[in-house]
């Protein structure tokens, strides 16, 4: 189960990972998870240039190993790149030392302070560390394209109905996505591009801004 627009409840306890971006301006920043895959993420970022549009991509290490062209193909369209630890594994289910090293080499691979943990799971434990090292990256909206039992229509809708300035929208570059992924992006991004919105990355100053707007609030 998992919750397609996260509450601001859940966002207000963990004021010190980043879920959006507070603006008044049509901008939303669209995220993809665990690539980079020769099968997928060329085609989203031909997708994304059709609009002109800039994503951030949290690349798992081992494919920037063993795909480094897809990866470089990424970095010379201009957009962000961001960690998901080196194998894509779970902070809940993982030691703190050996997932710490994990994230290390996932990061030092991509070359990025900018960290998503996989499945958005993290320990209490774990944090601390990692807040110091990285900037903790969520979501607002999670369009459930990974989920079998979600059709493209119900996935289009999760982020139509839900995304609004300043969302993070979660996509996943990956075979499991693909097909979803296929029918829902093009839609996204033309539905969004005609209401006037921009499609931007993630950057390190985005982050400061966030912080500061949670402490005068």
């Amino acid at each position: 189960m998992y919750l397609v627009r996260t509450p601001e409840l859940i966002q207000n306890l963990f004021p010190n990972f980043i879920w959006r971006i507070p603006t008044a301006e049509k901008r939303i920043y669209l995220t993809f998870d665990d690539g980079p895959i020769p099968e997928v993420t060329p085609w989203v970022v031909d997708q994304l240039s059709d609009f002109n549009a800039k994503a951030t991509f949290f690349c798992v290490g081992e494919n920037v190993q063993k795909y480094p062209s897809v990866f470089m193909k990424l970095r010379k369209n201009g957009h962000a790149i961001a960690s998901h630890t080196n194998n894509h594994i779970s902070g809940w289910s993982s030691e703190n030392i050996p997932y710490f090293h994990n994230v290390r080499r996932g990061a030092t691979l991509v070359k990025s302070p900018i960290f998503r943990p996989p499945y958005g799971r993290i320990k209490p434990s774990q944090v601390p560390f990692l807040m110091r090292h990285y900037h903790i990256i969520m979501w607002d909206v999670l369009s459930g394209d990974f989920d079998p039992k979600t059709s493209e229509d119900q996935c289009l809708g999760n982020v139509i109905e839900n995304t609004r300035p300043g969302s993070i929208v979660v996509f996943h570059d990956s075979l499991k996505s693909q097909k979803k992924l296929e029918y829902v992006l093009p839609k996204v991004l033309e539905h969004f591009t005609d209401l006037g919105y921009q499609f931007d990355q993630l950057t390190e100053d985005l982050f400061d801004f966030e912080v500061n707007h949670r402490q005068r609030a």
